[in-house]
């Protein structure tokens, strides 16, 4: 089991990383909170990761800290909540944002998420109601806030940026139409494709 990864990190292009560790390339799916809270390219960065082998792939999903990751744990123990999906509820809020959906039974903003639907959500609320009963999240795992707001791209072609947001808002199981219309309604010319994915993200909670 891969349970933490430092190294240096070598590409960012949303949902994906690579992250380079004692000479080995790591690919890694990770929600889009976990990677507003990494460092720039090249910079080191240490993530805590969760493997999974099936029959016809081996897939490792990262996370910024052991409490976004325990949240993924529990979310795919839920029937009918595959990794994918657990990947996009993180996209869509931080797990202390979902942790306050689940007590006070907020139905309304869980099935904004790409696939979530009505059933899936009031199973999610029935089913982590009871697994988040104790949660509390330790001071030494405490949730990355801090998100990178001026990132250096002078070499990056607007229109990549656009075209990154909306590729990274598909992987995350948002259709063509709704990727385009939720960064178009935030687009800025000097914003880097992290910023609008995270804008866009929020537009449509």
């Amino acid at each position: 089991m891969i349970g933490r990864l430092r190294g240096i990190l070598i590409e960012k292009m949303a949902p994906e990383i690579l992250i380079e560790c004692h000479g080995v390339g790591y690919e890694v799916t990770m929600p889009m909170t976990s990677i507003y809270a990494l460092g720039e390219v090249n910079q080191e960065a240490t993530l805590y990761t969760h493997f999974v082998v099936r029959e016809d792939a081996q897939l490792l999903y990262g996370f910024a800290n052991k409490v976004e990751r325990r949240l993924f744990r529990l979310l795919i123990k839920v029937n009918g909540v595959g990794p994918k999906l657990g990947l996009a509820i993180l996209s869509g809020m931080s797990a202390d944002q979902f942790v306050s959906c689940v007590i006070h039974d907020d139905l309304t903003t869980i099935v904004k998420i790409p696939g979530v639907g009505k059933k899936t959500a009031e199973r999610l609320l029935i089913e982590m109601r009871d697994r988040l009963k104790d949660w509390q999240t330790d001071s030494s795992d405490a949730l990355v806030r801090m998100m990178p707001t001026d990132v250096n791209q002078a070499n990056a072609f607007v229109s990549d940026n656009r075209g990154d947001a909306i590729n990274a808002l598909v992987s995350l199981g948002y259709s063509q139409q709704q990727a385009d219309k939720a960064v178009k309604s935030v687009f800025e010319a000097d914003k880097s494709s992290e910023d609008l994915i995270r804008n866009a993200l929020k537009a449509m909670l």
